[in-house]
Protein backbone atom coordinates (compact mmCIF):
# COMPACT_ATOMS: atom_id res chain seq x y z
CA UNK A 1 0.00 0.00 0.00
CA UNK A 2 1.27 3.66 -0.76
CA UNK A 3 1.86 6.30 1.80
CA UNK A 4 1.98 9.36 0.68
CA UNK A 5 1.59 13.01 2.39
CA UNK A 6 3.51 15.69 4.21
CA UNK A 7 7.09 17.09 4.41
CA UNK A 8 7.03 16.84 8.33
CA UNK A 9 10.34 18.52 9.19
CA UNK A 10 13.10 20.17 7.34
CA UNK A 11 16.79 20.76 8.47
CA UNK A 12 19.77 22.25 7.44
CA UNK A 13 23.54 22.20 8.34
CA UNK A 14 25.76 25.14 7.27
CA UNK A 15 29.28 25.52 7.75
CA UNK A 16 29.47 28.88 8.54
CA UNK A 17 25.47 29.99 9.67
CA UNK A 18 25.08 26.68 11.98
CA UNK A 19 22.12 24.37 12.12
CA UNK A 20 18.54 24.74 12.37
CA UNK A 21 14.66 23.52 11.33
CA UNK A 22 11.99 24.96 10.28
CA UNK A 23 8.08 23.44 10.92
CA UNK A 24 5.95 23.09 7.52
CA UNK A 25 2.04 23.50 7.66
CA UNK A 26 0.68 20.31 7.65
CA UNK A 27 -1.64 19.76 3.94
CA UNK A 28 0.18 21.88 1.95
CA UNK A 29 1.28 20.86 -2.00
CA UNK A 30 4.31 20.22 -1.01
CA UNK A 31 6.59 18.93 -4.08
CA UNK A 32 9.60 17.43 -4.81
CA UNK A 33 12.01 16.36 -7.52
CA UNK A 34 15.13 13.81 -6.55
CA UNK A 35 17.18 15.38 -9.55
CA UNK A 36 18.58 13.23 -12.11
CA UNK A 37 18.20 12.64 -15.94
CA UNK A 38 15.17 13.22 -17.25
CA UNK A 39 13.59 12.67 -21.87
CA UNK A 40 12.83 15.03 -23.05
CA UNK A 41 8.85 15.01 -24.28
CA UNK A 42 9.17 15.61 -27.66
CA UNK A 43 6.32 14.62 -30.09
CA UNK A 44 8.55 15.66 -33.22
CA UNK A 45 11.33 13.58 -31.98
CA UNK A 46 11.83 11.07 -34.26
CA UNK A 47 13.35 10.71 -37.86
CA UNK A 48 11.27 10.26 -40.98
CA UNK A 49 11.88 6.59 -41.11
CA UNK A 50 10.22 6.22 -37.46
CA UNK A 51 13.48 6.22 -35.09
CA UNK A 52 13.21 8.10 -32.05
CA UNK A 53 15.91 10.80 -30.83
CA UNK A 54 16.19 10.47 -27.42
CA UNK A 55 17.17 13.70 -25.82
CA UNK A 56 18.29 14.20 -22.44
CA UNK A 57 19.34 16.11 -19.70
CA UNK A 58 20.29 16.22 -16.04
CA UNK A 59 18.11 18.10 -14.16
CA UNK A 60 18.27 19.25 -10.43
CA UNK A 61 16.21 18.69 -7.35
CA UNK A 62 14.72 20.20 -5.30
CA UNK A 63 11.57 20.15 -2.48
CA UNK A 64 9.53 23.04 -1.67
CA UNK A 65 7.50 23.15 0.94
CA UNK A 66 5.06 25.72 2.99
CA UNK A 67 6.52 26.29 6.56
CA UNK A 68 5.61 28.08 9.55
CA UNK A 69 7.60 32.40 9.71
CA UNK A 70 8.47 32.81 12.83
CA UNK A 71 8.59 36.14 12.78
CA UNK A 72 8.87 36.82 16.41
CA UNK A 73 12.01 34.38 17.56
CA UNK A 74 12.79 31.98 14.92
CA UNK A 75 12.92 34.53 12.53
CA UNK A 76 12.45 32.15 9.46
CA UNK A 77 12.30 34.15 6.17
CA UNK A 78 15.13 36.03 7.47
CA UNK A 79 17.21 32.97 7.99
CA UNK A 80 16.53 31.63 4.60
CA UNK A 81 17.12 34.96 3.03
CA UNK A 82 20.45 34.53 4.79
CA UNK A 83 21.12 31.06 3.63
CA UNK A 84 20.44 32.01 0.08
CA UNK A 85 22.95 34.71 -0.04
CA UNK A 86 25.75 33.01 1.52
CA UNK A 87 28.41 31.74 -1.50
CA UNK A 88 28.76 28.32 0.47
CA UNK A 89 25.83 25.82 0.23
CA UNK A 90 24.14 23.67 3.32
CA UNK A 91 23.20 19.88 3.49
CA UNK A 92 19.04 19.72 3.82
CA UNK A 93 17.19 16.48 5.23
CA UNK A 94 13.54 16.67 4.60
CA UNK A 95 11.39 13.99 6.25
CA UNK A 96 8.03 12.81 5.01
CA UNK A 97 5.20 11.81 6.70
CA UNK A 98 5.86 7.78 5.44
CA UNK A 99 9.05 8.61 7.44
CA UNK A 100 11.49 8.17 4.32
CA UNK A 101 14.33 10.95 4.54
CA UNK A 102 15.87 12.93 2.04
CA UNK A 103 19.32 14.81 1.92
CA UNK A 104 21.40 16.85 -0.79
CA UNK A 105 23.55 19.93 -0.25
CA UNK A 106 22.26 23.43 -1.86
CA UNK A 107 20.36 26.32 -1.48
CA UNK A 108 16.77 28.22 -1.14
CA UNK A 109 15.91 29.32 -4.68
CA UNK A 110 13.67 32.01 -5.52
CA UNK A 111 11.48 34.41 -4.47
CA UNK A 112 11.02 34.29 -0.06
CA UNK A 113 7.55 35.98 0.25
CA UNK A 114 5.81 35.61 4.04
CA UNK A 115 2.12 35.54 4.01
CA UNK A 116 1.83 37.76 6.69
CA UNK A 117 -1.69 37.01 7.14
CA UNK A 118 -0.94 33.14 7.70
CA UNK A 119 1.94 33.21 8.86
CA UNK A 120 3.73 30.93 5.97
CA UNK A 121 5.95 31.70 3.15
CA UNK A 122 6.78 29.09 0.71
CA UNK A 123 10.63 27.41 0.85
CA UNK A 124 12.07 25.82 -2.32
CA UNK A 125 15.81 24.23 -2.10
CA UNK A 126 17.80 23.01 -4.36
CA UNK A 127 20.40 20.46 -4.96
CA UNK A 128 22.45 18.44 -7.73
CA UNK A 129 20.25 15.46 -6.04
CA UNK A 130 18.47 14.45 -3.21
CA UNK A 131 19.00 11.18 -1.99
CA UNK A 132 16.96 8.86 0.06
CA UNK A 133 19.04 7.98 3.01
CA UNK A 134 16.00 6.35 4.99
CA UNK A 135 12.96 4.89 4.97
Amino acid sequence: MANHGDITDVTFNHPDIGSGRFLPKAAEGNTMDPGGIRTADDAAAVTSNGTMLWKKNRVRGFFEVVIEDDQEEALDALKVAELAAHPKEAVWTFTMINNTVWQGTGKPVGDIQPNVDDGTFTLKVAAPAFVKISG
